[in-house]
C-alpha cells in the first residue's frame, strides 16, 4: 500500500501542474503597442470602462505591453482578453 501511495503521489501533483502551465501559455500570440509605463492609464479605469460596458471582470494582470483581463464579455461568453494600456482598445490575437 505504501508503495502505490508512494508512486501515485507525484503523479497526482504532476497532472494539475502540468495543466497549469499550458494554461499560463494559452493567450496565443497577441502584441500590444509597447509604450514607456508612465504613459499607461489605470487598470482601474479599464476595469471600470468594461463594467460600464456590461463586462463582468474577473481577473485582471498587466503583461509586458498588455493588459489581460480574465470574465465574460456583455454576451456572457467567458473570455481571455487583451487591451492596449494607453487606448483601451482590445487586441486581437494574431
Amino acid at each position: 500500500m505504501k508503495t502505490l501511495f508512494t508512486r501515485a503521489l507525484p503523479l497526482a501533483l504532476a497532472i494539475p501542474l502540468a495543466l497549469m502551465a499550458g494554461n499560463a501559455m494559452a493567450h496565443g500570440n497577441v502584441t500590444c503597442t509597447k509604450y514607456p509605463k508612465a504613459e499607461w492609464r489605470p487598470h482601474t479605469e479599464l476595469q471600470e470602462k468594461l463594467v460600464k460596458d456590461g463586462w463582468t471582470v474577473r481577473r485582471m494582470e498587466k503583461t509586458d505591453t498588455c493588459y489581460e483581463v480574465y470574465g465574460k464579455d456583455p454576451q456572457g461568453k467567458r473570455v481571455e482578453a487583451f487591451f492596449d494600456p494607453k487606448t483601451f482598445e482590445r487586441v486581437e490575437e494574431k
